[in-house]
């Protein structure tokens, strides 16, 4: 999921940093790891992701989340030298399994489900055109997402057929 979200945001126009350990202890160790940081100086947009597949309870997410962006506040600045970087950064909490009907926001961060960030990008690269706008070799996620957009017809019927093979398996035979 990570590799996904950095290929994403690279892909995007932002410089990425990922899996940055930050608060070097005196004893040794950190304070913590953050995910991912993504940074497009042209939009001057900071984002910092955390992405989760946990089933935890709310309960639990909040209170690593609120570790986790808390670092994010306190080092991110110091991350990408040499670059005016905005005051504000959008922290999201990205999940794999949840619901927003409860929750839209935690540890003061924006939900994102896995599946709006899936409709995100099949939507922008099922525009484009394979043959001529082919995602580069170097994001092979985002490259696989992409030949599936083209090609989900082929994808549908061949699913298709294993749901009617598996149906007709479980018919008892006379």
């Amino acid at each position: 999921l990570e590799q996904l979200v950095a290929e994403w945001y690279e892909y995007k126009g932002y410089f990425v940093r990922r899996n940055i350990l930050v608060g070097k202890r005196s004893k040794g160790g950190y304070e913590g790891e953050l995910d991912i940081i993504a940074f497009n100086p042209l939009k001057n947009h900071l984002v910092h992701i955390e992405p989760s597949m946990d089933a935890s309870s709310w309960e639990k997410r909040e209170q690593r989340y609120r570790k986790k962006f808390a670092l994010g506040k306190k080092y991110i600045p110091t991350l990408f030298k040499g670059f005016r970087i905005p005051d504000s950064i959008e922290q999201m909490a990205l999940l794999g399994f949840a619901s927003k009907v409860t929750h839209t926001k935690l540890a003061g961060g924006t939900i994102l489900l896995v599946s709006e960030l899936f409709e995100q990008i099949i939507s922008e690269l099922k525009e484009k055109d394979i043959a001529s706008r082919a995602v580069s070799e170097n994001m092979p996620i985002l490259r696989t997402l992409q030949f599936v957009s083209t090609n989900w017809k082929t994808i549908e019927k061949v699913l298709q057929q294993k749901r009617s093979q598996s149906a007709n398996s479980q018919i008892p035979k006379p």
